[in-house]
């Protein structure tokens, strides 16, 4: 069993359908849904977790292309940009996972490790420097 980190973007027509239903019905697929937005425009974005066999992954994926929907395989739906992060530490009570932690207590430098992260984005509307910004 194979397990695939995917952001998923639904162009305007296709948010009302029930695309994961059909992936979990159809193709024998579990799906973790880790963020999900659809924008004013009626845009459609999906940060999950699926994990089944290679090949129902891939006949499955393919279904969703045929709806016009772009697939990337992502570590995280949230980028940690160490250029503008300043290590206040406003982010770490707000990470329920600990992806984003100080690991040397001498440094007191903000790691962020992508594995641990769920998309949440409580760090995207708490970080006061704009270093957690999401994918979508």
């Amino acid at each position: 069993m194979t397990t695939k980190k995917l952001l998923l973007h639904f162009p305007t027509c296709e948010t009302e359908k029930p695309i994961v239903y059909q992936l979990v019905k159809e193709y024998g697929l579990m799906i973790n849904i880790f963020a999900a937005k659809v924008t004013q425009d009626q845009e459609g974005f999906l940060v999950l977790d699926i994990s089944g066999l290679d090949a129902d992954i891939e006949r499955g994926m393919d279904y969703v292309r045929g709806f016009g929907v772009s697939i990337r395989e992502v570590d995280s739906g949230i980028v940690h940009d160490l250029e503008l992060c300043t290590h206040c530490g406003n982010c770490l009570s707000h990470c329920p996972t600990k992806a984003l932690h100080i690991a040397d207590q001498r440094s007191m430098k903000v790691e962020f490790d992508k594995s641990l992260c769920i998309a949440c984005m409580a760090c995207v509307s708490n970080c006061p420097f704009g270093a957690c910004t999401a994918l979508f």
